[in-house]
């Protein structure tokens, strides 16, 4: 059975650019053909700033958007997250969803597609990191990152990415997978 690949679109502004790279990224894990692939768009969520009374290791959630966001993560054995970078930072709203819950992050691997201008979101995806550490997630070194996003995107807003991104994006969703089978016992005995 295929590892469970959740693509996270991290930026729920209007006028976005997550949910096209979401979707090539999602069309090429497809193709890579060793993921389950699943888009998981934060915005679908509707999820407003935390708002759960009890701490998420309880798991007494009572909000359905928190029920809703609980099953998509604990259906998931690892992550990319699609990392917009607003001013030097990852966006609020990665931040937001994570603090949401704790159990169903465990264990599992994340890569990060970063995006951006000249940075190519590198210093969200660093600022994310130890994020994801203090909730169990093990971000992996390998990642993808657009530097001058808009650039890359043609009249239509559709994404045609490079040799090398193409090529950067095999080698993480590689690593993921040996990533993602290595933690698969530690999923299982949590």
């Amino acid at each position: 059975m295929k590892h469970r690949l959740n693509i996270i679109i991290g930026s729920t502004r209007p006028g976005r650019a997550g949910p096209i790279f979401g979707e090539w990224l999602e069309s090429f894990a497809r193709e890579h053909g060793k993921f389950e692939a699943a888009l998981t768009d934060i915005a679908a969520f509707h999820l407003p700033m935390l708002d759960e009374p009890h701490h998420p290791r309880l798991r007494k959630y009572e909000n359905d958007h928190t029920k809703a966001w609980s099953k998509a993560i604990d259906a998931a054995d690892a992550f990319v997250f699609v990392a917009p970078e607003y001013n030097y930072f990852v966006a609020p709203a990665i931040v937001n969803a994570i603090d949401y819950l704790l159990h169903e992050w465990r264990y599992k691997p994340a890569a990060i597609f970063s995006y951006g201008g000249v940075s190519g979101g590198l210093r969200a995806a660093q600022s994310l990191k130890p994020l994801l550490t203090s909730v169990g997630i093990m971000p992996i070194p390998e990642g993808v990152a657009l530097p001058a996003y808009a650039t890359l995107l043609d009249k239509d807003r559709a994404f045609h990415p490079s040799e090398q991104v193409q090529g950067g994006a095999k080698t993480m969703l590689d690593e993921l997978l040996r990533w993602s089978e290595a933690l698969k016992a530690l999923r299982a005995a949590a």
